[in-house]
Order: C-alpha cells, then structure tokens, then sequence
C-alpha cells in the first residue's frame, strides 16, 4: 500500500524520496489575494457573501452572542465539559513553563541593558470549522495566548449552514475564556483579522491552521500583521525497530492519514519484516473505518516505508523527513532523543500516540509540517509575546564604548552615526567635536 525504499548499507535517503504536498498552488494564492481585496473592499458585506458562497449560510450578525454562547453549553454533554477542563488544564500547565522573563544587567562603567518582554495586544485565532469541528484547536490557541498576557483574543470559526458555530467548538472557547467570537472562515476570515472591520477589530498577529486558502492568506498578508507558520498537510514518521508492535504502527499510521488525501505517511525501520506485518494490521483495520477511502488514498499517494540497514542510517532518514509528529517505537527510545534533531513533536515509546499530543499531554499540537521543523518550533507563549532591547549609557559608558562606535561606523561611511557619539563626548568634556575623530 505504501511505496518502499529499501536502502543498502552505505546509502541515505534523499530528499528526492521524500513527498511533500504543502507547497501553496498558485492559483490558490491568486484566490485567496482576490478575497482579500474584496474584504478590504467590502468589509463585512464581502464576509455575508462570501459565507453564504462558501460555508452556504446565511449570517446576519457575525459576532457570536451571549444568548448563542450560553446555548452551546446546553447542548454539550457534562463528559466532554469534564475532558476539556482537564485538556485545559493540561495545556497550561505546560505553557506557564515556557513563559520568557524580562531580565535586566548594570555592567561596568554605569551601562544598563535588557530585555524587555511584552506580550503581544491584540491576536487572532483561526480555528477550522463548517461541518466538522475542532475544540482542541480552540484550546492549543487560545491558551498560549492568555498564558502569555494577551489581552484581547479574536476567534474565527467557519459557520455551519444553520448559520451558526459548532456548540463544542463555542464549549472550549468558554473553557479557555475566549469571549470575543466570528462567524468568519477561510481566506476571507484571515483579512478580516488583518485589515479590520466594521464588525472585526484588526489584530496584531494571527495563529491556528486551516485549509489550502487559509494558509495562501496568511502569507499574503503577512507583515501587515504577524503570523505563527505557514501549515501544510499532517505528516507522521514511525521509527521502529523489531519490538514494534505492528498493530500500533498501523493505527498510528492511519490516524494522521484519516485527516486528509495529502496527509503524509512515514515508516522508517531496521525490520524488513515489519512492514509486511503492518500492511496485515492495516487492512484489518480499515475494514471497520469510516474513513477508509481517504486513509487509503493518503497512504498510497503520500506514504513511504523506508527500510534502513542500521539505526543510525534510520534516524538520520528522520531527521532529513523532519516530520510533524515523530513517533520512536524502538526498543530504548530515550537514548536516541539526542540524536534526533528535527521534529515538531517527539514521542517516546509505544504508549504514547500522536493522538496524546493533540488533546490532552499539554504540548501545543499547532506544529511546522512540510520539512519546517528544520527551522521552526511548535506554537507557544513565544508566539504571542514580543521582547524589545533595553539600552541605557552614563557618559562614562559612552566614553569606554565610543571609539568603537566611531571606528566602525567610519569604517562603513556613516558620518552622522560616529558624530553621534563624538559630539556628546566633545560637549560633556567641553572640547570640540572634530567629526567624530
């Protein structure tokens, strides 16, 4: 089912071998640009219309209402009230450990210097929606920021063709104390956070993934507005060895296969035997899934078996991959964190899932796809805070760091940055200012 690569001692694997399906179409660019003029535009008469073209409903007042919020938690069960008290929970125990310091250091000479770190005003978080609904998505978003001091959170949420938002999706905004709620989706939703609207306040950076057009928008307008990552298809790597269970490879595999045809699938072991024992556990299992037809094309289009003559050829084929979720099914998972350097989410051993990183471990599921995980990290208080230097000289300090100034910035031609410093000396020991020298 899944195309194998077996590679012969001496070979590594190539970045040719590897599928990625996360690039942005350019004709989705050229789309999600066209909403985004018209919302600049139209402002919310172009949201109206385009939920009525898109998520075929009918939406008068975008903002969600007290009344709508109060209905959602009706309609939810006490069981799932009680799993996302304890998601949450969960979430931001993990999160108030990442949250940065401001620090602050007299050195010699009466210079001061710092870092200041201020969380960020006013963000916005995409959250997937329409037919289905995705409340764990509201809290690895919303969490972070109010971790962080974010003061104001703007929510977006597809609405379904009732014209209304999911009422689990509305119960985890309650949870993580989001108020501020729209009945927005897709590119359009992202210009509004961007650009502001009569009815949607502009934020000041925007996070959470979403579709094809979701992600085209982001990139469009970012710089008019920060963004946490451009996110492609969901992607797991399953490195394992002979003790690998290959029922768990199996469901593993289709759980991040089931979310979309483009979704990417990788297994990476020094058993040439396992995966024909996983490929058994596969189609058992699809038997009984729902979702069998899009898990089957996923893992034909887009998985990889590769077979590898040792595990250090093993885990440098995973660092190459750099995949989302990476998943360590191998007899001492533990001693080969260190050698694995590139992965959104890290999970040792065989109990312990992908699907514990997307709900409840407390880690943030919102993680670089597409090989990014090279370069970027998962979505944390970082994202939602800024830090700004701190700089404070006596004329002592001036006089110790001044020569330096001046020799550099003469050395790159900038007149005025060495006088800078060359006139508040001459001017403090009553001298003349010659230019700097």
């Amino acid at each position: 089912m899944m195309r194998r690569i077996e590679l012969a001692r001496g070979r590594r694997l190539r970045a040719s071998d590897v599928p990625r399906s996360g690039g942005i179409d350019a004709e989705v660019l050229n789309v999600a640009s066209r909403i985004i003029d018209d919302v600049r535009s139209r402002g919310d008469e172009a949201l109206r219309d385009y939920a009525e073209q898109f998520d075929h409903a009918i939406v008068g007042e975008l903002a969600v209402s007290e009344q709508e919020m109060a209905e959602a938690l009706e309609l939810v069960g006490d069981d799932f009230k009680e799993a996302l008290s304890a998601a949450a929970a969960a979430i931001e125990d993990f999160h108030r450990r990442q949250v940065p310091q401001s620090w602050f250091s007299a050195e010699e000479g009466g210079i001061f210097l710092g870092q200041k770190v201020t969380p960020i005003a006013r963000v916005g978080i995409y959250v997937p929606g329409g037919r289905a609904c995705y409340p764990s998505s509201v809290l690895m978003n919303a969490i972070p920021a109010f971790v962080a001091g974010v003061e104001e959170i703007a929510m977006v949420v597809p609405p379904g063709p009732d014209g209304r938002v999911n009422p689990f999706t509305l119960a985890a905004a309650a949870e993580a104390g989001v108020t501020e709620i729209y009945k927005v989706g897709g590119a359009q939703a992202i210009a509004a956070l961007a650009l502001g609207t009569a009815s949607i306040p502009r934020v000041d950076k925007i996070t959470g993934p979403g579709n094809a057009y979701v992600t085209a928008a982001k990139k469009l307008v970012m710089g008019e507005v920060g963004i946490d990552m451009l996110a492609g298809p969901s992607e797991v790597l399953i490195l394992a060895d002979e003790t690998a269970e290959p029922v768990f490879v199996a469901i593993d595999l289709m759980a991040q296969a089931e979310h979309d045809p483009k979704a990417a699938t990788y297994l990476v072991t020094t058993d040439p035997e396992l995966p024909d024992e996983v490929d058994a556990a596969l189609e058992l299992l699809l038997e009984d899934s729902a979702r069998a037809d899009v898990i089957r094309r996923s893992l034909t289009d887009n998985g990889v078996v590769v077979i590898c003559p040792d595990v250090d050829v093993a885990i440098d084929a995973a660092n190459l991959v750099a995949p989302e979720h990476l998943e360590v099914m191998m007899a001492e998972p533990l001693e080969l964190l260190g050698s694995i350097r590139n992965a959104g989410a890290i999970f040792l051993g065989p109990w312990a899932p992908a699907s514990v990183g997307d709900y409840v471990a407390g880690p943030n599921h919102v993680l670089p796809t597409g090989g990014t995980a090279r370069f970027s990290s998962p979505l944390s208080v970082d994202d939602f805070v800024k830090k700004s230097s701190v700089l404070s000289y006596s004329v002592e300090g001036l006089e110790m760091d001044g020569p330096t100034v001046m020799t550099i910035a003469q050395a790159e031609g900038l007149e005025a940055h060495a006088r800078t410093v060359g006139i508040r000396l001459a001017m403090a020991y009553g001298i003349d200012d010659e230019e700097g020298d």
